[in-house]
């Protein structure tokens, strides 16, 4: 559901729509969240990079998901990540003063703004369990516990997913489509044990 579907004429005027290219920077990491963000075209990653300059991507947004509303009401506002366009994007922002406005008059709003938030909250700690494993496969295996088949764009977006090195994912799929443990189509990768 497209939570922008669910606002008034009165409060969509109260959101601000951007444009962003694809590549382009959003918002850095450590910049105060100000808004929230609802993608209404094109996909967005949340990722920051550790000592050794390897890209960790924290979350990978697609149209009608939304980010930070798990920081616009925390004591810890800033973002953890850099929030980068990886096609053409267009954002709806809502800023915190109109975002509770919306929150307090429209009921329906509000359920699917809680609904979304927990789902977000899912994510990010489905996410934190996934790094915690140390093996390539036990990180592939985790990944198919809530989606089976996998569905991915390519080799290497799903091996930034699962923080890996997209050479150690190809080994990896290679010799479980071997062992009969998986099989690989176009896109989907399906667990067969």
């Amino acid at each position: 559901m497209n939570i922008l579907n669910l606002l008034t004429d009165k409060e969509q005027k109260l959101c601000i729509k951007k444009s962003f290219k694809k590549n382009e920077l959003i918002f850095n990491e450590q910049d105060i969240c100000l808004y929230i963000g609802v993608v209404n075209k094109g996909e967005v990653i949340i990722s920051s990079y550790t000592k050794n300059g390897k890209e960790i991507i924290y979350n990978h947004l697609f149209k009608n998901d939304i980010f930070g509303n798990n920081l616009i009401f925390s004591s810890s506002d800033r973002f953890k990540g850099n929030v980068i366009a990886i096609t053409d994007v267009e954002l709806i922002l809502i800023n915190k003063e109109n975002l509770i406005y919306i929150l307090q008059s429209n009921k329906l709003f509000l359920i699917e703004y809680l609904k979304l938030s927990s789902e977000f909250s899912k994510t990010l700690n489905s996410q934190v369990k996934l790094l915690s494993f140390d093996s390539v496969e036990e990180r592939l295996l985790y990944l198919f516990h809530d989606n089976n088949p996998i569905r991915y764009k390519n080799i290497s977006s799903l091996a930034r997913k699962l923080n890996v090195s997209r050479e150690a994912l190809s080994r990896l799929i290679n010799k479980m489509v071997k062992e009969g443990k998986i099989k690989k189509s176009v896109n989907y990768i399906t667990l067969l044990m």
